[in-house]
Formats: C-alpha cells, structure tokens, sequence
C-alpha cells in the first residue's frame, strides 16, 4: 500500500507542476524562443522538481530498491494514461496522434524527461534522505 501511495503522490504533486509548467511554456515561452528550445528549458526543471518531490516523499519511507522502481513506473504509467486523455480532451487528437507526436524531435525530448522521471525514485536511496 505504501508503494501505490506513493506513487500516486508523487505522480499527481510532479504532473500539477509539470501541467502549469506546459501552460507557462505555451503561453509565454514558446512565443519567445521556440518550441524546442522551450521544450529544452523546461524538461530540466520539471527533472529537478521530480527530484525534489521524490525526495520529500521518500524521506520516512524505506522503500528498497524494488519498491522504489515500482513507485517511478507506476507513477510512469500514470503520467502516460493522464497525456493520452488530456491530449484527447485538449487537442482532440487519438492515442495513435499522441503516440506518432512522440516520435517527433520535441516528443522525444519530453519522452526523455518522463523516463528520467521515472528513474528519479531508484535514484533517490538511503543516502538522500536526511
């Protein structure tokens, strides 16, 4: 149970940022540089958020490595179901839309992001909490 709660938390604290995230990148940044280049801005950001988040929801749990892989994919897949609805419900597009758009050059930057997303809790050990 600890591992779901986790997961959950930790996919619904890091999609809320990343979510406002998008509109600010959208909205104000990609207008200015770009949309790869604003896409290349935010996906370090929204990495060090997840870290951070990881980190704070992890601190008084011990989880061993298996659960904290488990916390990362599950919170993974949850990330992966949210863009396919969201893409659906904002842009209208299908799950075969949002899958080619992954295959594009800004798609494999963000699909870079969200498996390093995914990483962040195996990455976070003992020796990270204090």
């Amino acid at each position: 149970m600890a591992v779901m709660f986790t997961a959950i938390a930790y996919f619904a604290t890091v999609f809320a940022f990343a979510f406002a995230m998008g509109v600010a990148r959208t909205l104000v940044i990609e207008p200015l540089i770009g949309a790869t280049a604003a896409v290349l801005l935010e996906v370090p950001i929204l990495l060090a958020a997840s870290w951070v988040i990881a980190r704070r929801l992890l601190r008084d749990r011990d989880l061993a490595l298996p659960q904290r892989i488990a916390v990362g994919t599950i919170a993974f897949v949850l990330t992966m179901a949210s863009e396919v609805v969201l893409s659906a419900l904002m842009r209208g597009q299908s799950a075969r839309e949002w899958a080619a758009a992954i295959a594009t050059p800004i798609g494999l930057v963000g699909l870079a992001g969200q498996l390093g997303f995914a990483a962040i809790p195996a990455l976070i050990g003992k020796s990270s909490r204090s």
